[in-house]
């Protein structure tokens, strides 16, 4: 399909580089605001992630936590670490947009299965795998239907069928309800944690 060779890629690059020339001053501010807040751990986060055919490259993405440890040297709850700034920055997905720069390299697209850790390669079944026949995007499928509120299991589901199904429409489709859920702030987080819980292989 010419749209999956050629014009998502075109499109990746346009939209990814007009955003961060348009979106340079806030993103500075931002910047600034989560160096303070985060209580001198900086401002960024960056973390090896697998890519298209599970090639590993480093994602980049706003720091929401600090690095705050206990009295053993052990990194408190991500719960305690999460800061008020952090949370509205994660809350209106503010957290995403220097992922924009994996998006204009080629690491990322804007729109794919979301980019997860390298320990979860082994873990995946030959069908689960099959996520990575395609570049992670900064939001996908599984992010319009539930993001971090549904299971490992729904999410891969939905992660395959988008590898399946790309075309222009769909990601239409997707980039407007990734809108809604943003001014909506909707499914952040999954119930029972301030970030989702890791993947065993089973959940």
């Amino acid at each position: 399909m010419i749209y999956r060779r050629f014009f998502k890629r075109l499109i990746d690059v346009t939209a990814a580089g007009g955003v961060l020339i348009v979106l340079a001053v806030p993103l500075a501010l931002v910047t600034l605001w989560l160096h303070f807040a985060n209580k001198g751990a900086g401002a960024f986060f960056r973390q090896e992630r697998p890519g298209k055919d599970g090639r590993i490259f480093r994602v980049v993405k706003f720091k929401t936590m600090t690095d705050e440890r206990d009295a053993e040297g052990n990194l408190l709850p991500d719960a305690d670490r999460l800061t008020k700034v952090g949370r509205f920055v994660r809350s209106t997905s503010i957290d995403e947009l220097p992922q924009l720069w994996n998006v204009l390299i080629g690491d990322m697209s804007l729109i794919g299965p979301r980019p997860l850790l390298p320990q979860y390669l082994p873990l995946y079944s030959p069908t689960q795998a099959r996520r990575h026949e395609v570049r992670p995007g900064i939001t996908g499928w599984a992010q319009c239907h539930g993001r971090n509120a549904i299971s490992w299991g729904k999410k891969f589901e939905l992660d395959v069928w988008y590898v399946d199904n790309i075309s222009f429409k769909t990601d239409c489709s997707i980039v407007w309800t990734t809108l809604m859920k943003v001014l909506k702030r909707a499914d952040i987080n999954s119930d029972a944690a301030a970030t989702m819980e890791a993947f065993n292989g089973k959940n």
